[in-house]
């Protein structure tokens, strides 16, 4: 914090109170600047220098599209501080109830629309060879030293049958598209009634139609009706004017969330043993709940399935 003071001292932004805003799963951290009426965000991404240029240059593409993104107004990129547009204290999650979801989640997924508008060709494409390894972080982290599980040698091939069968699906639903990655209820803020603000975005990638989708409809943080959720999907299908049945979107929407939640799986248990983060164990259980959920509908998967429910039964209790 002294750090901070020190540095916003040297400022435009001298006088402004510091105050602590919020920490990610990341390493980076967020500060308010107070002053008078006014407050800023300041991102100290000071162990994570890598990422400031990536969300300067995803900042300008948003905005480009008309994306609510924050205005950047001071950046130092060999300290690892930026200053950017304050858009408080309330996300998404926050407000989300079985009134309003329907009427929120269809202006978020607009957001998603509006970010398909951008060229991603020069940002990194989401492959096969980086679906697969993503999913890999499930049997290291959650299987073996989450749940100190020995992998028996049988079950290591059917899980890598099973990550490659994943990583196909997910390819066979267009491809080309920008990728926010973690579109989810606590990176959308709500500005206001009709207006919704997109953070946390430096990782976005090129691949999959369905990807943001998924982590907007099947949050990790909250849970609401499977059927309404297809629904929700299919909003955004007709929205888009893509020519393509019900049950083939769905199952790319499912292969797309399988993926998206075994990989999620590592990353808990991973920020849990090697971080030391323990507060994303209160989302194992629903992620776990949708792969199995998702993984026990086709009969591509029900292996998955078999196994990963015999191993966690009890632990999901």
């Amino acid at each position: 914090m002294q750090q901070i003071k020190k540095f916003v001292k040297t400022t435009e932004f001298k006088g402004c109170k510091v105050e602590l805003a919020s920490a990610d799963a990341s390493f980076r951290r967020y500060f308010r600047l107070t002053k008078d009426d006014k407050s800023f965000i300041l991102m100290d991404a000071s162990k994570e220098l890598d990422a400031l240029q990536p969300f300067i240059k995803i900042t300008k593409l948003l905005l480009g599209v008309e994306v609510r993104a924050p205005q950047i107004y001071l950046q130092n990129l060999k300290k690892g501080y930026l200053v950017i547009e304050d858009f408080g204290d309330t996300n998404l999650l926050d407000i989300l109830n079985e009134k309003n979801y329907q009427t929120l989640y269809k202006l978020a997924i607009d957001e998603i629309i509006s970010m398909q508008k951008i060229d991603p060709i020069d940002l990194p494409l989401y492959d096969k060879t980086f679906l697969k390894q993503e999913m890999e972080l499930m049997s290291e982290w959650f299987l073996q030293k989450f749940l100190s599980r020995q992998i028996e040698p049988e079950d290591v091939t059917m899980l890598e049958d099973a990550l490659e069968l994943i990583s196909t699906e997910v390819l066979k639903q267009p491809q080309g598209f920008f990728v926010h990655r973690d579109f989810h209820s606590r990176n959308i803020m709500s500005i206001d009634e009709e207006s919704l603000g997109v953070i946390d975005y430096q990782d976005a990638m090129n691949g999959a139609l369905t990807y943001d989708l998924v982590s907007l409809l099947r949050d990790l943080y909250i849970y609401f009706d499977p059927k309404s959720i297809e629904e929700l999907a299919l909003y955004f299908r007709d929205k888009k004017g893509l020519s393509v049945s019900d049950a083939e979107f769905i199952r790319w929407f499912d292969f797309m969330g399988l993926q998206r939640h075994i990989k999620v799986l590592g990353i808990f248990a991973r920020l849990y043993k090697r971080d030391g983060k323990s507060a994303y164990l209160n989302d194992l259980p629903l992620t776990l709940k949708y792969v199995l959920e998702i993984a026990s509908k086709y009969k591509e998967t029900k292996a998955l399935y078999k196994y990963l429910n015999r191993l966690t039964v009890r632990d999901d209790k």
